[in-house]
């Protein structure tokens, strides 16, 4: 028992609850969101060390044995994605003071980001698939109201979409939790692994597997992604860029712990389909990517085609193509992040998001202008940033399970990645100028520290690999592993 593990889930809905009776009080909310967030992050710092030295942690809500509670469960792969998630939010959140505006602010800007937090970071505790459920729902009502807070015509049209799609998508989840409920008589995760692997994957739950991934495509922008080019575009930058960092890497987290540890025994028919929605999603994601001229457009497209890269790894289902998968989703959330308020802040500073009508913005904001230029050539996986080691394993990882056409489809869609991003680096930041200081419509005062923070973690992910590789490590030979996973919840006690 670790009641440590506990705190990443309590902390944030707390701190969130305390800021609505505080709503006018701005300062106060600013102060509590950071304090809560650096405290998640150094709880998770915490978790990541004792799990290095003492293994899986797990905490039974109420003290009831598994599989009878609430399993709470902590393994490297889950609090590693924690740590990265809580510090992205930090650096939104301090971006969010200068650009949020203060209406958006005290209509609860701060407690929905908390509370959002608190769904995504249940989800990737939680060892219960029904709490896994109700973790998503914390999260996506948050995210409901966030897309659509400030009332613009394009958010309300957009929302819409977005609240549409998920609502179809968690109705399909619940029937998926269902039908599993019916075959096995339990939903927890490691519970369900065993009587699965007792039983055997015959047709039926295989079918059942196939509707939990429709159910985690649709969640994760996987091949299912035509409500996120519009719905990521519509608010303003520090909710697009936490959207775009976190809400689809929820969703891959789910994929990974479902087809890891409860439905990995026909890897030929679950995996393979993985593999190919994988593969059209990158294909159909570059597609967008390059033919777009709007930053908007281009930088979410750009989310679409990290899914399905990361997805590839699942898909091979090698403890290479795991740690490949587990790398480049940590540099994921970083970059999508950093490559969001980038975006956000030439948008802010020009008044438009079309390229065409930019021009020359390296002559007065040169910083972010090569911060720009080093978030392109990571996001590409161009050496040694941190794009290029999770797209090496990734490669190494489908070629190892002879799945040679995702590895060169990943390979040529990291080109196809590069051009749309370098696209907005020559076009708005080289070139002739026309657009002075006094004539911006914005400025970049205060707000890049935090782009300057995630800019310094790319590239320490990238050159400083060596030093979080143990970890990485540890993480896909768990997921590799399912036994330390089940042996962990059960604490060597009898299994029913």
């Amino acid at each position: 028992m670790n009641n440590l593990i506990i705190l990443p889930i309590i902390i944030p809905l707390i701190a969130g609850m305390m800021m609505i009776v505080f709503r006018k009080n701005i300062l106060f909310q600013r102060i509590v969101s950071v304090l809560a967030i650096l405290l998640i992050s150094i709880v998770a710092f915490l978790m990541i060390r004792q799990i290095e030295a003492k293994g899986i942690q797990t905490l039974q809500l109420g003290g009831w044995e598994a599989p009878f509670g609430v399993s709470i469960v902590a393994d490297m792969f889950s609090v590693l994605l924690l740590l990265t998630s809580s510090i992205v939010a930090l650096c939104c959140m301090l971006f969010a003071f200068k650009t949020i505006g203060q209406d958006r602010e005290e209509f609860y800007f701060y407690p929905l980001t908390l509370f959002l937090l608190t769904g995504v970071n249940g989800s990737f505790l939680t060892g219960d698939l029904f709490n896994l459920y109700v973790c998503f729902e914390v999260m996506l009502i948050a995210s409901y109201v966030l897309i659509s807070l400030g009332g613009t015509k394009l958010q309300l049209r957009e929302s819409l979409k977005y609240i549409l799609v998920n609502i179809v998508s968690s109705f399909l989840f619940l029937l998926a939790i269902a039908y599993l409920y019916a075959i096995t008589g339990t939903l927890n995760l490691a519970h369900l692994s065993t009587r699965i692997a007792e039983v055997g994957q015959g047709g039926l739950i295989t079918t059942v597997a196939i509707l939990f991934i429709i159910v985690f495509s649709m969640k994760a922008a996987l091949f299912l992604f035509f409500w996120l080019p519009g719905s990521y575009s519509a608010p303003p930058t520090a909710i697009a860029a936490i959207f775009a960092a976190l809400l689809t890497k929820v969703g891959i987290y789910s994929l990974f712990r479902m087809f890891t540890l409860v439905f990995y025994h026909e890897p030929q028919i679950t995996h393979l389909f993985i593999g190919i929605l994988g593969v059209l999603t990158m294909i159909l994601g570059a597609i967008g990517a390059i033919a777009y001229w709007d930053i908007k457009k281009i930088l979410t497209y750009n989310v679409i085609v990290g899914v399905g890269f990361i997805i590839t790894g699942l898909a091979s289902y090698t403890v290479e193509g795991f740690r490949g998968s587990i790398y480049y989703l940590i540099h994921d959330i970083i970059i999508k992040a950093l490559l969001f308020l980038i975006g956000g802040t030439i948008i802010y500073l020009t008044g438009t998001s079309k390229l065409k009508e930019i021009s020359g913005l390296i002559r007065t904001h040169p910083y972010l202008g090569w911060m720009f230029f080093i978030t392109s050539l990571s996001i590409a996986g161009i050496p040694p940033l941190s794009g290029f080691i999770g797209k090496v394993f990734i490669t190494r990882g489908t070629f190892e399970a002879g799945y040679y056409w995702i590895g060169g489809v990943g390979l040529f869609t990291s080109l196809m990645v590069l051009y749309s991003v370098m696209k907005i680096f020559m076009n708005g930041f080289w070139g002739e100028g026309y657009l002075s200081k006094e004539m911006e419509k914005g400025t970049t005062k205060g707000i890049m520290l935090p782009i300057g923070i995630l800019t310094i973690l790319t590239i320490l992910l990238g050159v400083g690999a060596e030093g979080i590789y143990n970890y990485i490590n540890l993480a896909a030979e768990n997921l590799m592993n399912p036994t330390a996973y089940i042996e962990a919840v059960f604490q060597g006690k009898q299994i029913p």
